[in-house]
C-alpha cells in the first residue's frame, strides 16, 4: 500500500529542507502512522507532492535510509523497515521535586564513534546470511587472517587509499590500537623513545606506557605533526596525518616527503593510524603515509568508523619482514580475530557493501557538520571540519574547558575537553565535538544546549 501523507516544508524555518521532510516522515513511523512495509512514494513524487526539488526529497530519503526507518527494495521502491511505534506514554502523577536517580538522558557527543541505525542495514544482513550458510574452518585459522580477507583488504587500501601491498603484507587486527599493540610488542623494547603527537589520541599514549616505552611529545599545528621538531634519537613515530586527532591537521605533501627522508635518514619506524580517511567533506583524500615507503612506515587501519568500535576488527600493512615477525608471534598469543568477523568482513567487502556505507553515511554526517559548525562557530574557533566525525571548538583564553565540560555533563550532554588530548604541550582550551552519534533530533538538542553554556561562558 502507498503511503500518503500531507507533508509541507517552511523556507523560511531555517532548518534544511530535506532534513525537515525527514522529521516529518520519521515521527509519522514513530507514532504508527506509518507502519512497516508501507511503501513510500517515490522522490520524484514526493518532490513534486511538497514542491521542493527532486535533490532534496533524494537527501531526505538518504538520510532515514542511514537512520534504519525506510528501506529500499530492487525494482520496487522505498519502503517503511521493520521498525515498530512507540506506544504512548502511560499517565503518571506528577513526579516530586526529588531527582530522578537515572538523571537525565545523556546526550553524547564524544568523538570517534559513528552513528548506528536502529535496525540492521540489508548489506549488513546479506554478509552474515552468507556466513551462517559456511562452515567453520576445521583448525585454528592463519595466525596473519584468513587468507582471502587479507586478498581483499590489500586491494581495498590499494583502490582507497593508494597502497601497493599484497596479502603478505597485511595482518588483520582487533582494531587500531591492538595493531599497535602488536607493532610494540614486536618493533620496541622497554626503554625505547617513541615520538607522539601533543595533543594526541590517548589510547595510543595509553599502548606505549603499558609497553613501558618513553613518549616524546611533539607539537602540532594546523597542518599537522611539526615534522622539524621530531628528534633524531626515537625508534619511532606515531602520527595521525589524514586527520590529526584531535585537531583535524592534514599533513600537506610536503610534510609527509620530510616525515619518509627523517624516517630513513633516523632509521626510525613510522606508525600511521590513519583516523578518518573514511570520510572527507571539503577536500580529496591524501594518499596514505604508507604509499610513500612500505618499508620504514606501518599503516593501522579499523571498520570503527564506517560501521561500529564494537566489532573490534582492523588492519596492519606493513613490509613482509614486519608482517611476518607480527604473524609469529600471534602464533604464541593466540589473539586474532575470531573466523565468523573475518568472514562477514570478507563479505563485506566482495558485496561492495563497505563502499556504499561511506558515501550513504558521508551525506549523514556532512550536513551533521555543517549544522555543528553553525551553531558552535560564534563560540570559538572550528578547526577539523574538513573530515572525519568531529570537529573541535578552540575557544577563548579565559575559558577553563574542563569545568565547562563538567558542566555539560551535569546538563546531561558528554564532551571531551580539549586538555584531556593534552600531556605537556601547552596551548589554548577547547572542546572536542563528536557529531555522528546522536539522532538528528539529539544532536539539535545538544548542540543548542552547549550554545548556551557557551554564550554563558563569556566573559
Amino acid at each position: 500500500m502507498r503511503a500518503s501523507l500531507p507533508l509541507t516544508v517552511d523556507r523560511a524555518a531555517g532548518v534544511p529542507l530535506h532534513l525537515q521532510l525527514a522529521e516529518q516522515i520519521r515521527a509519522a513511523i514513530r507514532d504508527g502512522r506509518l507502519q512497516s512495509g508501507h511503501r513510500l512514494p517515490s522522490t520524484r513524487d514526493l518532490a513534486r507532492e511538497v514542491e521542493v526539488s527532486r535533490a532534496v526529497a533524494q537527501a531526505a530519503y538518504d538520510q532515514l535510509h542511514a537512520e534504519g526507518w525506510i528501506a529500499g527494495r530492487t525494482g520496487s521502491g522505498t519502503y517503511v523497515a521493520d521498525v515498530a511505534p512507540l506506544p504512548p506514554e502511560p499517565h503518571r502523577a506528577q513526579p516530586s521535586r526529588l531527582r530522578d536517580p537515572a538523571g537525565p538522558k545523556p546526550l553524547t557527543l564524544r568523538p570517534g564513534i559513528p552513528f548506528i541505525a536502529r535496525t540492521p542495514d540489508p548489506g549488513w544482513r546479506r554478509a552474515w546470511r552468507e556466513v551462517s550458510g559456511q562452515s567453520p574452518p576445521r583448525g585454528y585459522e592463519d595466525a596473519a587472517g584468513l587468507p582471502d580477507l587479507r586478498a581483499a583488504l590489500a586491494e581495498h587500501v590499494g583502490r582507497v587509499r593508494g597502497i601497493a601491498c599484497g596479502p603478505e603484507n597485511l595482518v588483520v587486527t582487533n582494531g587500531t590500537v591492538h595493531g599497535l599493540h602488536l607493532l610494540l610488542s614486536t618493533t620496541l623494547t622497554a626503554g625505547d623513545r617513541i615520538a607522539m603527537e601533543d595533543p594526541g589520541y590517548v589510547s595510543a599514549a595509553n599502548a606505549a606506557h603499558a609497553h613501558r616505552v618513553e613518549i616524546v611529545d611533539v607539537p602540532v599545528d594546523a597542518d599537522g605533526l611539526q615534522v622539524a621538531q621530531l628528534p633524531d634519537d626515537v625508534a619511532a613515530a606515531y602520527v595521525t596525518p589524514s586527520h590529526q586527532y584531535p585537531l583535524g591537521g592534514r599533513l600537506p605533501v610536503a610534510r609527509r616527503n620530510e616525515l619518509v627522508r627523517w624516517a630513513r635518514r633516523t632509521g626510525a619506524t613510522l606508525i600511521e593510524d590513519d583516523y578518518d580517511s573514511e570520510f572527507r567533506y571539503d577536500v580529496a583524500p591524501l594518499p596514505a603515509l604508507a604509499q610513500l615507503d612500505l618499508d620504514r612506515v606501518v599503516h593501522l587501519g579499523t571498520l570503527s568508523k564506517m560501521l561500529s568500535p564494537s566489532l573490534r576488527l582492523g588492519w596492519l600493512v606493513a613490509s613482509t619482514a614486519v608482517a611476518d615477525r607480527i604473524t609469529a608471534y600471534r602464533e604464541h598469543t593466540s589473539d586474532w580475530p575470531a573466523w565468523p568477523m573475518q568472514a562477514a568482513l570478507l563479505a563485506m567487502l566482495r558485496d561492495g557493501y563497505l563502499d556504499r556505507l561511506v558515501r550513504r553515511s558521508s551525506r549523514l554526517y556532512a550536513d551533521r557538520r555543517n549544522l555543528t559548525c553553525r551553531l558552535l562557530a560564534p563560540y570559538g574557533r572550528v578547526v577539523g571540519q574538513d573530515a572525519g566525525l568531529h570537529i573541535t571548538l578552540l575557544l577563548p583564553d579565559h575559558v577553563d574547558d574542563d569545568a565547562l565540560a563538567a558542566k555539560a555533563r551535569a546538563a546531561g550532554i558528554a564532551v571531551a575537553p580539549l586538555s584531556d588530548y593534552r600531556r605537556t604541550i601547552p596551548g589554548p582550551p577547547g572542546l572536542v565535538i563528536g557529531y555522528a552519534t546522536p539522532s538528528d533530533e539529539d544532536l539539535l538538542t545538544a548542540l543548542k544546549l552547549l550554545a548556551g553554556l557557551l554564550a554563558a561562558s563569556r566573559p
